[in-house]
């Protein structure tokens, strides 16, 4: 795994495995907190903190892989994706200096969020990973996405831009 050993913490499991021990921990605090505050708030609270922890984890593998922000990103963006290989598969639509360009078209994250009723919290936990992990880019790398499986949608949308070097 190399780059991303904070973030898998045991090598020895599979990133699904890891994100299926967090929902066994947070679907039921989420639910928790929304008996008791509301859906709306607790939510909230969720993904903020959530979203924080996420920016800091990848900012901080970033921080401590030498070389340009592009390569930084690289480095975590190809262990990300010996991670996620078999749990996902996909179409390659472009791969060259300019650009990566590729979609989603069956994730095994998101089926596992969408069967526990909790896409919002899939989403979070992995698909937010991308949006960290394009920000060690520093401006190199520029991601959108404008649709994901989680969310309901027949593929997820993968689109890399580089600066020129």
């Amino acid at each position: 795994m190399g780059a991303l050993d904070d973030f898998m913490v045991n090598p020895n499991i599979t990133l699904l495995d890891k994100t299926r021990i967090q929902a066994q921990v947070l679907v039921p605090v989420m639910r928790a907190l929304r008996a008791e505050i509301g859906h709306e708030k607790a939510d909230a609270i969720v993904r903020d903190a959530l979203r924080e922890w996420s920016k800091q984890l990848f900012a901080a593998i970033g921080d401590g892989i030498e070389g340009s922000p592009r390569r930084k990103w690289a480095a975590m963006q190809d262990a990300l994706g010996d991670a996620t290989l078999r749990e996902v598969s996909f179409d390659m639509l472009r791969h060259d200096k300019e650009a990566l360009e590729f979609n989603v078209t069956t994730c095994g994250f998101a089926e596992f969020f969408r069967a526990l009723g909790e896409p919002e919290l899939g989403a979070l936990l992995v698909c937010q990973t991308d949006v960290d992990i394009a920000a060690a880019g520093q401006g190199e790398v520029h991601f959108d996405r404008s649709q994901t499986l989680m969310q309901g949608a027949p593929c997820c949308t993968f689109r890399y831009k580089f600066e020129p070097r």
